[in-house]
């Protein structure tokens, strides 16, 4: 692969790095160091011990502006740097990942409609890959570097041959939930197998907990509460729970505008909720 030279890409079992991408069933992009852990959790759990599928994940900045307290509250950027990528190699270790990349890019590189160097990145990295399954941030989310990752993300996507794109391709939460989409469109991302790697995977991240964000219990919480709130009129089915929305439509049909898509589920959102009342009043 031919990609930006600040990348780091690390293959926790020490498989030749052509193979170990080819092995890839399931891959996520991710902004951050520790998004792919909140949001994809479900195929990590999907993959963990299997010989028969594969975990890839690949984080796009290189976490310089995060937030720190304690012990990190005098770090630089650079420091910043260097902490969370050690940090999500463990997380690649814990995980059994077969793969984890680091592109490292600015989040102002990211959000920059016009610099297209990730997208070029996320393209040798899908045809080195060659997954099944692919997981990217919603395009509801509230975070400005989500939004721009998932677009460029999408773009890539959409640039490969009909026959390279993946089977389904999901925007998964992270800074801001799902439980808005009408159930008939909620894809359940069911997150019940191996609780404890869960927890493991994100308390790795200390940088952030320890500075300041408990990223750690929330992410737990909300697979909680999602499986706990699906259903209201049966017993719980999952114990943890993630909710994603199907971006294939998108990848499929490149003549579908993308902000029309993400708020054609908000417009029927409302019309369920305008209707429901109307019913009831």
């Amino acid at each position: 692969m031919k990609l930006n030279d600040k990348t780091v890409i690390y293959i926790p079992d020490g498989t030749e790095e052509k193979k170990a991408l080819a092995r890839t069933t399931h891959l996520a992009i991710a902004a951050h160091q520790d998004d792919i852990e909140f949001m994809a959790f479900a195929p990590i759990a999907e993959c963990f011990g299997r010989k028969d599928k594969w975990f890839c994940g690949v984080v796009t900045t290189d976490g310089a502006g995060s937030p720190r307290n304690g012990i990190y509250a005098n770090y630089t950027d650079e420091d910043m740097k260097k902490i969370r990528i050690e940090e999500q190699k463990k997380a690649a270790v814990l995980g059994e990942y077969g793969a984890q990349i680091l592109l490292g890019y600015s989040s102002a590189e990211v959000k920059d409609k016009n610099n297209t160097d990730a997208v070029n990145d996320y393209i040798e990295i899908l045809k080195a890959s060659k997954p099944k399954f692919v997981y990217i941030h919603n395009l509801a989310d509230k975070h400005e570097t989500h939004v721009a990752t998932a677009i460029k993300a999408i773009k890539a996507l959409r640039a490969l041959p009909s026959e390279n794109q993946p089977e389904k391709v999901y925007g998964c939460e992270v800074w801001r939930n799902l439980d808005w989409l009408n159930d008939d469109e909620k894809v359940y991302l069911d997150c019940s197998a191996y609780p404890n790697l869960g927890r493991a995977l994100s308390s790795v991240f200390d940088s952030q907990i320890s500075g300041g964000k408990r990223y750690d219990l929330a992410a737990e919480g909300r697979r909680l509460a999602n499986a706990t709130f699906s259903e209201s009129h049966s017993c719980d089915t999952y114990t943890g729970l993630n909710y994603a929305m199907d971006l294939t439509p998108l990848i499929k049909d490149k003549s579908l505008s993308v902000e029309d898509y993400v708020c054609e589920y908000i417009e029927r959102f409302k019309l369920n909720v305008k209707n429901l009342i109307g019913k009831l009043k």
